[in-house]
């Protein structure tokens, strides 16, 4: 079966951009120099009228083109390979491996292969494997009969590392994450903004809630073993930089958060919250970024599973034709934000 090309308008708007998320989905030849390079290439773009694309670099070499030697397009299938190889090896892995190891593994020296790793998911291998680790103890949390059952379980060495690298990620002490978030507290507020009562809420650590039409039993509900308690003189200068937040998005990254996903999830959520104010995002995009182009569907649900809106700003992401896609709190408000972010429909 052949492998499928991208719209040659899809394929320019990416070259033009020079979008790292398009290499390897793509490949522009030149007609007359006879070159093919990958959407990322830093040379001068050619005409557009001189422009062919291939689905990879085999089909351009085939048709009798010549590889790039600025941006070397017939590297880019070999690097998303390893990493996918590396994410296999890391979940695989009853124990840590290190990056030297994980590197040597996959063929690649490891200062190249730590930049290489971290373009392509959005975080390190070492943060990967500490993520894959912290989510198989949260669930291993809910089955083991004992704490320290679920800490080896998990893959960690010894309870120590579990402690030293699981409790800000999940949020609690492991026993409390046991008892089902039993006796953390959980201080709420809704806030009056222009786009409509945007509940707020956080733990000690940081916020865990942030949405629009929700009030303190949807927080119950999704808290249920938690002390739910209104207001707060430190929630109110949370909730003060988070209604700035939506009257001016993209001005205040540094608000502290205290959520957890997948591996995947984080890796989306990363991508998000690193796009700059005023650009956007594919949902393919995230996904090559998250280090899966193929997850374009749970790029979307990562999205969606977002508890901070606005905070992890999944309104500067989009469908690949360029329409805004869904927004969990409606297409009118996800519209006012990319508009006061200054995004062009």
């Amino acid at each position: 079966m052949s492998k499928q090309i991208l719209s040659a308008d899809v394929a320019w708007a990416a070259f033009e951009a020079r979008d790292r998320a398009y290499d390897g989905r793509v490949i522009g030849a030149v007609t007359t120099t006879r070159i093919y390079c990958k959407p990322s290439c830093p040379a001068r773009r050619p005409k557009r009228e001189h422009v062919v694309f291939y689905a990879d670099a085999e089909a351009a070499l085939a048709a009798g083109y010549r590889a790039c030697l600025r941006c070397k397009p017939d590297e880019v299938g070999r690097d998303r390979v390893a990493v996918a190889r590396a994410v296999a090896l890391i979940e695989a892995a009853e124990e840590s491996v290190s990056l030297d190891e994980v590197a040597v593994a996959v063929g690649y020296a490891p200062h190249h292969f730590h930049r290489l790793f971290k373009r392509a998911t959005g975080v390190t291998p070492a943060a990967y494997a500490r993520g894959l680790r912290a989510r198989r103890a949260a669930q291993a949390l809910t089955e083991e009969a004992s704490v320290t059952g679920a800490i080896y379980e998990a893959g960690y060495s010894a309870p120590s590392r579990f402690y030293e690298t699981a409790n800000a990620r999940l949020g609690m002490t492991p026993s409390v994450w046991k008892r089902g978030g039993a006796g953390v507290t959980i201080r709420w507020t809704v806030a009056e903004t222009s786009l409509g009562p945007l509940l707020i809420a956080a733990t000690d650590k940081g916020l865990c809630r942030v949405a629009f039409d929700e009030d303190s039993l949807a927080l119950a509900r999704r808290f249920p073993a938690a002390e739910i308690v209104q207001g707060g003189t430190a929630l109110t200068a949370l909730a003060t930089r988070v209604v700035s937040e939506v009257e001016s998005p993209g001005r205040d990254t540094d608000l502290p958060v205290d959520v957890q996903g997948t591996a995947f999830q984080e890796a989306v959520w990363n991508a998000l919250r690193a796009i700059p104010a005023g650009e956007t995002r594919s949902y393919a995009q995230l996904a090559a970024q998250a280090g899966n182009p193929k997850a374009v569907r749970a790029a979307g649900t990562a999205c969606g599973a977002n508890h901070v809106a606005v905070l992890i700003p999944c309104h500067r992401a989009q469908r690949g034709d360029g329409s805004m896609g869904g927004y969990a709190y409606g297409i009118d408000r996800k519209r006012v934000l990319r508009k006061r972010e200054g995004v062009a429909e």
